[in-house]
């Protein structure tokens, strides 16, 4: 009951807080004296950790059919999996500034007691990290350095420059590094509140993710910037007592929810209602010819005949809803389910891939991949004996980067945003394709390389987005030149 109550006992505040927020114009008569003029530090953080799951984890279509993991299955047309909605980016675009505004809003208010405020100033810091890097992974060149300047004692910077990608990139590098370093020092004595939705307040297991975020980043890049790329990840796996990771399931950065309304899990609260999802052709046709255990966790049998069968991208005709596989329970079945940001196995296949780099990560790259795929397993109810045959049968290392792509592909399954990256800096899973009926058929032969700028964007910072659209080659909605770090070629 308490994990129930808590959400809406947290984010009631916020309320109050918008709500007397509205009344500036009006303070004699509208301002509730018995209200709250600022929300409290733990209530904000509260707000952007909800919002953040309740967007980024409503990613069923659109990343998870460009991603390999999801079709559509009902009210289809020739845009159907490929063509991005307003949900899809616009709603994400502005989640992301307003999430960091908040953010922002908490350490401005916070910075005379930093020292006595140092835990939850670092986990406001880190989620705008997270926030840049995603901003990054979908839209390539972004407002950064003039953004969040909206407010007069800010500048009042209305219109933002965009600015370039790459230098974005290296900055958010060097920001998670400052914040890792202090907390390397030690970590402070401030409780961070009930609004810690993720760790409950558990402070190391912050360090973890901010480190754990800090090799995402630079494996993303390591193609573009690879000397950044190796120092950073050599520097975490050279001393892991003092750049810990996430490296279990138990420091996962997973958003759980507490299962009744409004606050379930969004692909379950999708389900209850809907059944436009199943799994695609792409994911089944890997996991039956590989023989992987996960398929039972990952995907319904259909209930004609109780196979497991996927369907493709993009079709213009509806199929048999009874013949194709439905996402898995674990994943969609669950009111009180997860959204996840970051998994255990990931940390282990990026170890992985940096040691087949010849870098210097302290393991070799067959034990990190092992960890990885046993994590993987486990994070999908597969028990060891399982995973043991797995990984002496088809999943066994053959010592390529083939190999650990494929397997981290899967392990990425329902962080679709993550998936979708992959296949951009990889090309993996190779067998994925572009809806093949779709509108865009014929104009280009790969998924999208990344999201289009809202509309509001246009209407409201036009000369500045008009010039990140033209820099960025942007044609045809979402494709135009590939983001920085994908170095793919033939594709377009």
């Amino acid at each position: 009951m308490k994990r129930k109550i808590k959400i809406w006992a947290v984010l009631s505040v916020i309320v109050t807080f918008w709500a007397v927020g509205c009344t500036d114009s009006f303070e004699k008569i509208n301002t509730n004296p018995d209200a709250l003029n600022e929300a409290p530090f733990t209530n904000m953080l509260a707000d952007v950790l909800r919002s953040t799951g309740s967007t980024m984890g409503n990613e069923i279509e659109g990343y998870g059919t460009w991603a390999g993991y999801i079709t559509k299955i009902q009210y289809l047309d020739r845009m159907s999996g490929i063509t991005p909605t307003n949900n899809t980016y616009g709603n994400r675009w502005r989640l992301c500034y307003v999430n960091n505004a908040q953010l922002d809003d908490i350490l401005k208010r916070s910075e005379e007691s930093a020292s006595e405020l140092e835990n939850i100033r670092w986990v406001a810091r880190i989620w705008q990290q997270y926030m840049w890097t995603y901003l990054l992974d979908g839209w390539g060149n972004i407002p950064y350095s003039q953004a969040l300047q909206g407010s007069e004692e800010n500048g009042s910077v209305l219109m933002p420059e965009y600015d370039k990608q790459e230098d974005v990139y290296l900055a958010v590098l060097a920001d998670l590094k400052i914040i890792a370093d202090e907390m390397a020092a030690g970590v402070g004595d401030d409780d961070i509140g009930e609004g810690d939705f993720i760790y409950n307040g558990n402070i190391r297991n912050w360090q973890r993710f901010c480190n754990s975020i800090r090799l995402r980043t630079a494996m993303r890049i390591s193609a573009v910037s690879s000397a950044i790329a190796k120092s950073t990840i050599e520097e975490i796996c050279g001393n892991p007592s003092k750049y810990p990771c996430i490296d279990s399931q138990a420091s996962q950065c997973y958003f759980w929810w507490q299962g009744s309304s409004p606050y379930f899990e969004p692909w379950y609260d999708n389900r209850r209602a809907r059944d436009d999802h199943g799994v695609s052709e792409i994911l089944i046709d890997h996991l039956k010819e590989m023989n992987d255990p996960r398929i039972a966790s990952i995907a319904h049998p259909a209930v004609s005949d109780g196979e497991y069968r996927g369907y493709p991208n993009g079709p213009a005709t509806q199929p048999q809803l009874n013949t194709i596989s439905r996402i898995g329970s674990i994943y969609r079945d669950d009111p009180a389910g997860f959204t996840p940001f970051f998994n255990a196995s990931e940390t282990y296949f990026i170890i992985a891939e940096a040691a087949m780099n010849g870098w210097s990560v302290g393991t070799t790259a067959a034990d990190a991949y092992e960890k990885a795929v046993r994590l993987s397993m486990a994070e999908n109810q597969i028990d060891d004996e399982d995973a043991d045959a797995y990984l002496e049968a088809k999943g066994k290392f053959d010592n390529t980067k083939d190999r650990i792509y494929w397997e981290m592909w899967v392990s990425l399954f329902k962080n679709n945003f993550e998936g979708w990256a992959l296949y951009r800096r990889t090309g993996y899973p190779t067998t994925n394709y572009p809806a093949l009926e779709s509108v865009w058929n014929g104009i280009h032969n790969d998924m999208p390389f990344r999201l289009p700028y809202p509309n509001n964007e246009e209407i409201y910072n036009e000369i500045n987005c008009m010039a990140a659209i033209e820099g960025q080659g942007i044609v045809n909605y979402c494709w135009g030149k590939q983001l920085w770090w994908d170095t793919r070629k033939g594709v377009f």
